[in-house]
């Protein structure tokens, strides 16, 4: 492997996780079903009262919402973003590169999933299975990553930095616009997040 993948996946963790212990995967299980989650919702799911998590989604800056005041995104999304992301014939779409490979652990379910090349716009292809990636196209895709310092708000300190390319070669500029990032093969990047998605699942009080 190209870089120390435990390491860095602990120090994502560490980084990302904050207040999302119990409230994580049944979040992400609710918006996967392709329907807007209520606060009660939520508070069933994860067998906590609705004021516990009202407090805890006030300090989720970047949580998205509809209309009504339902919940239509965190980290796993039914708005459009550049990352496509097919589960169970249902199409959202996640806030970043390395969420399409985290997000199939919590949920349990296979993805297809499309995302252009940050620097060329050529299409990436994946299909990410609950135990490992089963296909990259092309082969030589790569992923960008972060680690931020401080993580007051995920999506613009972390996920607006973590991008699909198709090659090292086409990473070259963000490596160098990025010098403290780091750029990992599709399969690398996916070892990272497996492992991200274990701590968090591990965590006492989660899910």
């Amino acid at each position: 492997m190209t870089a120390d993948i435990p390491s860095l996946a602990g120090k994502l963790s560490d980084a990302l996780t904050s207040a999302l212990p119990w409230i994580w995967q049944p979040l992400l299980r609710l918006l996967a079903q392709g329907q807007p989650v209520t606060i009660e919702q939520l508070a069933s799911a994860a067998g906590r009262p609705g004021d516990e998590v009202r407090q805890v989604l006030a300090e989720l800056p970047d949580t998205e919402y509809d209309e009504q005041g339902r919940i239509v995104g965190y980290g796993l999304s039914q708005r459009p973003t550049q990352h496509r992301f097919t589960v169970e014939g249902r199409e959202l779409y996640t806030w970043c590169a390395l969420d399409t490979l985290i997000f199939p652990v919590a949920l349990g379910s296979s993805a297809e999933v499309e995302s252009p090349c940050h620097a060329t716009g050529t299409p990436v292809r994946l299909t990410v299975q609950p135990d490992g990636v089963a296909a990259v196209d092309p082969p030589t895709a790569v992923v960008s990553i972060v680690t931020p310092q401080q993580c007051t708000s995920v999506r613009s300190a972390f996920c607006n930095e973590v991008h699909f390319f198709v090659s090292p070669e086409a990473a070259r500029q963000w490596r160098s616009e990025h010098p403290g990032g780091t750029v990992l093969p599709v399969v690398e990047a996916d070892v990272a997040a497996r492992e991200i998605a274990r701590q968090r699942l591990s965590q006492p009080g989660c899910c």
